[in-house]
């Protein structure tokens, strides 16, 4: 039986947006749902950032599908996220293909999709447009933001950005910056959809898309997400293809996954969004991020000020003990840095073997402590 239903929503700022690169968009469209609603005072709202590959539908049902949004265990009644108690936003970052502008939206300048001349992506452009979205719908204030994974980096970034605005921020399964191997399994992505002769330096909208470099790219990002053990006891050197002469081809059972992984990811993705994010997520660096003037690291009264505003605010850093993308030294750094920043910071790994991609299926432990961690919020208030 088909749950709540949802839609999603769309603004349009028709005014120049601009990005930390200088360049303008204009206009700027980006696509929201919310979930739960908004109180009087406007101040039980909850923010959720997606991951590389998410979108604005977080949760419910659109109309007609079967298949609920990416984090519908976490958010509705009695969930981790409660939406008898909070008012749930999550927007579709700029950049993305799906609702908000990016290198697949047309460029008014040409009356043709940007491609390449899209400008380069930073994670303070989409908390950005995050934030004229919230000022649109009347929120000054949020009770959290929340995000695993690149949805983290968000998080972060927002929070530290704008301290005020928020009573505490939520991590799962993230880092404040890349590492050099992580930066490089995202460039193996990105060089197998260049490789592409399909790419067309970008501009092949219009036509068939990039489909093989997108689908390897999904395939390299995708065993990243899943732990050693937890591949080898669902595939271990099972063969689909049991034929002897089936040299070059997928035999077995994991490759067969890993097939249609891919080909699943080319029919909801953009490849060119793909580029941007990705970068964006290796040109990620919170620390450097917040030594610029007017930020945390500022001097004198604006750095004694901030530091006196965080040392008001909560956040809670989760990680999983088989996640070998993001592994808990990072999160533990996360940790050191806001304690650094007198935050009050919770932090907690949850065991489990499902490795990275747990944030999205371990909903049963994330619930509990992510509930545990706004009552607390509620209590203080």
């Amino acid at each position: 039986m088909q749950g709540q239903i949802v839609e999603t929503k769309f603004i349009t700022f028709e005014r120049p947006f601009r990005l930390e690169s200088g360049d303008v968009l204009n206009p700027l469209e980006i696509a929201y749902e919310t979930y739960g609603t908004l109180n009087e005072r406007c101040d039980n709202a909850i923010l959720i950032e997606h991951a590389l590959s998410g979108t604005a539908h977080a949760a419910f049902y659109h109309e007609g599908t079967k298949k609920p949004g990416w984090w519908d265990d976490m958010i509705g009644q009695g969930k981790g996220f409660d939406t008898e108690k909070y008012f749930v936003i999550c927007t579709n970052v700029i950049g993305g293909c799906n609702g908000s502008t990016g290198p697949s939206s047309l460029n008014p300048a040409t009356g043709r999709p940007y491609a390449l001349t899209f400008p380069p992506l930073t994670m303070r452009d989409m908390v950005e447009a995050q934030r004229l979205l919230l000022l649109s719908l009347g929120i000054k204030r949020l009770r959290c933001v929340v995000g695993g994974s690149m949805g983290g980096m968000q998080a972060m970034q927002f929070f530290c950005d704008y301290p005020d605005m928020f009573d505490s921020f939520i991590t799962i399964a993230t880092t404040m910056r890349h590492s050099a191997q992580q930066i490089a399994f995202n460039e193996v992505g990105r060089r197998a959809i260049m490789a592409d002769p399909r790419w067309n330096g970008g501009d092949y909208y219009g036509e068939i898309s990039p489909e093989g470099g997108l689908s390897v790219a999904r395939m390299i990002g995708h065993i990243t997400y899943i732990s050693e053990k937890m591949m080898q006891e669902k595939f271990g050197r099972l063969r689909k293809d049991k034929d002897s002469r089936a040299i070059f081809r997928p035999t077995f059972e994991v490759e067969h996954y890993l097939d249609y992984q891919g080909i699943e990811f080319v029919r909801r993705f953009d490849a060119n969004t793909y580029l941007y994010i990705t970068s964006a997520i290796d040109n990620f660096d919170l620390v450097s991020s917040m030594s610029g003037p007017g930020r945390i690291r500022g001097e004198g009264r604006a750095r004694g000020n901030a530091l006196e505003t965080l040392s008001r605010k909560r956040g809670l850093v989760i990680s999983l003990t088989s996640d070998w993308l993001y592994p808990p030294p990072q999160s533990q750094d996360i940790v050191r840095f806001f304690s650094g920043l007198r935050v009050k910071i919770s932090y907690t790994e949850i065991a489990t073997d499902h490795g990275h991609d747990a944030f999205l299926t371990d909903h049963m432990k994330q619930s509990l402590i992510i509930k545990s961690f706004l009552d607390s919020i509620e209590r203080t208030r």
